[in-house]
Formats: structure tokens, C-alpha cells, sequence
């Protein structure tokens, strides 16, 4: 498998950093994991484009997560291109359905279809995969996708706090992104800070953690934000950027 960051940003987005977005091929497989602001032109970029693109998995409904989903569907019908498949969590469908409400030009157009699933195993564009319910200001799901032979498995943390279920979910997995969105002199609640998201990784193995989902709070303080992660979790934790590739 190879995933590359397309946005490692947040709802507060920096010129380098587009917002969420994670494309992950192996193969002719391809599956867009969220699709919010900027991750469309970065997805151009992309040797498949955005035409090779034909299945999007949703990790919950927050603007910055989603908002160029709709702009997606209708580059690829300008294209020429078939259908999609929008696959998420519970409200995955009404979300969808309100974005074609207020973009009914569209309706009829398009193929897309719609599935929803929960904190289960299941199949996403050839990918085998397992979902946990993470802990947000929304439902929400983080994603593992299974390796194939010499592969390791990969995880996907979602926007969530960090949280000892989650991290025994993804516990082995060769590559573990993890949202870290705030130094630790940031109070929020929804999102881990270093400290809190060292702790609840203590204790557990993965080859590589990569931290994204990062506010401009973080800029020019990430080598302070790893020490204090370090402190609490002696593995390889390194930060996303936009355009890195990944093989898992």
C-alpha cells in the first residue's frame, strides 16, 4: 500500500497544508480517505487525478472533512468520468443528500452511491478494513486497512481524542496517523494534545506514527510538541506535510 498526505491541515487551513485529505493505493485500488478544502487540486496532482478517484471514505461530516467532496463529483462528471461511492458513518447519507439538495443542477447527472457503516469489518474499494468509534464533537470512525502479503496494516485516527481504545485498536499497525492538533498549552477537548496523545500511546507498538490534522498553533513549535509526545512514548512519531508518500 502507499498512502500519500494530500492535506495534513485543519478548519484554520496554512498555505502549505491543504485541509484533510489521504489517498491510499495498492495496486489499481484507489480510496480517498475525506475530502475537505485544497484536496481536490491536490488530488490533480496525483498521478491517477482525481479521475481515478471512483470511491471516497468519510471519517465523520465536519466541514473540513468534506467540503470539496461535492466539487469532486462534479470534475469527474466534467471529465466524462463514471460514478462515485461516498462510504462513512451514520449521517453519511443525509449529508449527501443535503449537498445535492443545494446543488440540484447536479441531481440525476451523477451516479453516486451512498453506503454507511459502523464499528465493524468491512470492504472499501478492495481494501479490507475495520472501523472504531472515535471520540469527537460528532459520531465519528477511525479506520484500519489490512495489509496485503509483505505489508504492514495502516491506521487512520480520524479527528478524536486520544484514548487507550483506539490506540489498542491500532496497536501493531505499521503505519498509525493520529490527529495531533494543538501544542500542549492549548485547552481543547476534542482533539489530542502531545502529552495526552503520548500517554495513550505508551505501551503499544507501531512502526511509524505520523501527526496531521495541525492548526497554526503548531507552527514552529513541532520539535517542542515531538519532546513532549517523546517523553511518553518512545516510538517513531513524525509530522505529515501535504504531498508526502508513505509505503506501508
Amino acid at each position: 500500500m502507499r498512502l500519500t498526505f494530500l492535506g495534513t491541515g485543519s478548519a484554520m487551513p496554512l498555505p502549505d497544508r491543504a485541509q484533510t485529505g489521504l489517498l491510499l493505493e495498492r495496486d489499481d485500488r484507489r480510496v480517498l480517505v475525506d475530502c475537505g478544502a485544497g484536496v481536490l487540486g491536490r488530488l490533480a496532482a496525483t498521478d491517477p487525478g482525481y479521475e481515478g478517484v471512483s470511491t471516497v471514505l468519510l471519517t465523520h461530516r465536519h466541514l473540513d472533512h468534506v467540503s470539496d467532496l461535492l466539487a469532486l463529483v462534479k470534475a469527474r462528471w466534467l471529465a466524462g468520468n463514471g460514478g462515485i461511492e461516498v462510504v462513512g458513518p451514520s449521517g453519511t447519507k443525509a449529508l449527501v443528500d443535503d449537498l445535492f439538495d443545494a446543488f440540484d443542477y447536479l441531481d440525476g447527472r451523477v451516479d453516486v452511491r451512498v453506503r454507511e457503516v459502523g464499528a465493524h469489518d468491512f470492504s472499501v474499494a478492495g481494501f479490507d478494513a475495520s472501523a472504531h468509534e472515535t471520540r469527537h464533537s460528532v459520531d465519528g470512525l477511525a479506520y484500519r486497512f489490512e495489509g496485503d502479503g509483505d505489508e504492514g496494516d495502516l491506521t487512520i485516527s480520524s479527528d478524536t481524542e486520544a484514548f487507550e481504545g483506539l490506540a489498542s485498536f491500532a496497536d501493531g499497525s505499521a503505519v498509525f496517523v493520529h490527529d495531533c492538533s494543538f501544542p500542549d498549552d492549548v485547552d481543547v477537548s476534542n482533539h489530542p494534545t502531545p502529552a495526552k496523545l503520548g500517554a495513550a500511546l505508551a505501551g503499544h507498538d507501531y512502526g511509524r506514527v505520523y501527526l496531521t490534522h495541525l492548526y497554526p498553533h503548531t507552527e514552529g513549535r513541532h520539535e517542542e510538541m515531538l519532546e513532549s509526545l517523546e517523553r511518553r512514548y518512545d516510538g517513531d512519531v513524525r509530522f505529515a506535510r501535504d504531498g508526502l508518500r508513505v509505503e506501508v
